[in-house]
């Protein structure tokens, strides 16, 4: 499954990157985050609780960041895996400065397999749009609150 986003937040690059490097602001905004706890260099253990059609359940797994090109870009590594299936992903994150705002651009592929797989790669789509928006629309909140400075 291949997925591409962007979404402006109304704040100066610098500011949007030291949010996505803060693990607190990153808990907070990740949709059906139960834990989010660093285990070595850029690198977290994470906990999700996810609802896929009649599929729910609970997911446990890695989150990695890697080559990071502060405050310009990196590469965020997932790998998570439940009782109802297994996500593998790659999502490389690029912000552009713009003249009020930063625009942040996200070229994601993912595999998915098990329970959570048979629902089909459409309505999967559509749960990770839902999951990028509410996270960014968050961040984004969190910056105008001042939240992460």
């Amino acid at each position: 499954m291949e997925l591409n986003a962007t979404y402006d937040i109304h704040a100066p690059s610098q500011r949007v990157w030291d949010l996505l490097m803060d693990t607190d602001a990153i808990g907070r905004c990740l949709p059906g985050c139960k834990g989010l706890k660093p285990i070595g260099p850029d690198r977290y253990e994470v906990e999700l609780g996810l609802t896929v059609a009649a599929i729910a359940g609970s997911f446990k797994g890695t989150v990695a960041i890697e080559d990071k090109r502060p405050p310009n870009s990196y590469t965020l590594v997932v790998e998570g895996s439940g009782r109802q299936g297994f996500i593998n992903g790659r999502a490389r994150v690029t912000l552009e400065p713009g003249d009020d705002h930063t625009r942040v651009q996200i070229a994601a592929t993912a595999e998915v397999g098990g329970m959570i797989a048979r629902v089909g790669q459409r309505l999967l789509e559509g749960v990770a749009r839902t999951m990028m928006d509410r996270f960014y629309a968050c961040l984004a909140k969190q910056v105008e609150q001042g939240a992460g400075s």
